[in-house]
């Protein structure tokens, strides 16, 4: 059975010090969860004081965005070996924002998702579609093509830790959620994509996240749907009850489920 995942990704929000205060309310509340692989995102700067803070705890440290190249004259990049060596275990790549923003592509989440492997970083791919592309009938298109692209070259065996979480570009922030039904129907097709592409086996063991206005009020309706392994959460994990609560009520379904 694969192990749930909930992921907070804190955008770019918290400075240094509230960082710190939220990570360790979150350890000090989650501190006897065993069956659920907890991770958090602080921004850049906050990463290693939040990476010391939870050394020796059950949670994981995740940075939001990573450059492909080693060193060099890339000003404002931050590459995986220094994301590595404050503790991070984890890497959010391709997330809508960067692409809408930033100028993330297909081809440059293929490039950090290689990177990331390289130095033993876990990378969490993000896919999605807009709600223009939904309604267009589109979104297992749009889907198909972002994971073929950002796993195109990639063996089964090379990206045996990767996680993918879909994230419905028109449910980020907006307080609007797919239904259960909406979810676990793009879930279920991207496993049939990564069997395509790879196996059966690999894709029943790659843990596929949801992320869209995820709360504690809709986890459990989520969470019971057979290809849901979690969620990448971003409006509630910035606070430590709302966090703690996702990560408890998981660890709950997840109990049941194995019964």
């Amino acid at each position: 059975m694969r192990k749930p995942m909930i992921a907070g990704n804190w955008k770019m929000c918290k400075d240094v010090n509230e960082a710190v205060e939220l990570a360790n309310e979150i350890k000090r509340s989650v501190y006897d969860v065993e069956n659920v692989e907890v991770v958090i995102c602080p921004p850049f700067t906050n990463l290693s004081d939040v990476g010391e803070m939870l050394i020796e705890s059950n949670i994981g440290l995740g940075a939001q965005n990573c450059y492909w190249k080693d060193e060099g004259a890339f000003t404002g990049e931050v590459s995986t070996g220094m994301l590595k060596s404050v503790g991070c275990k984890y890497v959010i790549i391709g997330h809508s924002e960067r692409r809408q923003y930033f100028g993330e592509t297909d081809e440059t989440v293929k490039f950090k998702i290689k990177a990331a492997i390289e130095k033993g970083l876990i990378p969490i791919m993000c896919v999605g579609e807009t709600l223009e592309e939904r309604e267009s009938g589109k979104t297992m298109d749009i889907i198909t093509a972002q994971i073929k692209g950002g796993l195109e070259g990639f063996s089964e065996d090379y990206i045996d830790t990767l996680v993918i979480a879909y994230e419905p570009i028109w449910a980020i922030g907006t307080g609007k959620t797919a239904t259960p039904g909406q979810a676990q129907e793009v879930h279920a097709e991207i496993r049939k994509i990564l069997s395509d592409l790879y196996s059966e086996t690999f894709a029943s063991s790659t843990r596929v996240l949801y992320g869209g206005s995820v709360k504690p009020e809709n986890i459990e309706i989520l969470m019971k749907e057979e290809d849901i392994d979690g969620g990448l959460i971003g409006g509630a994990s910035l606070k430590s009850d709302s966090f703690t609560d996702l990560i408890k009520s998981t660890a709950s379904l997840y109990a049941e489920k194995k019964g």
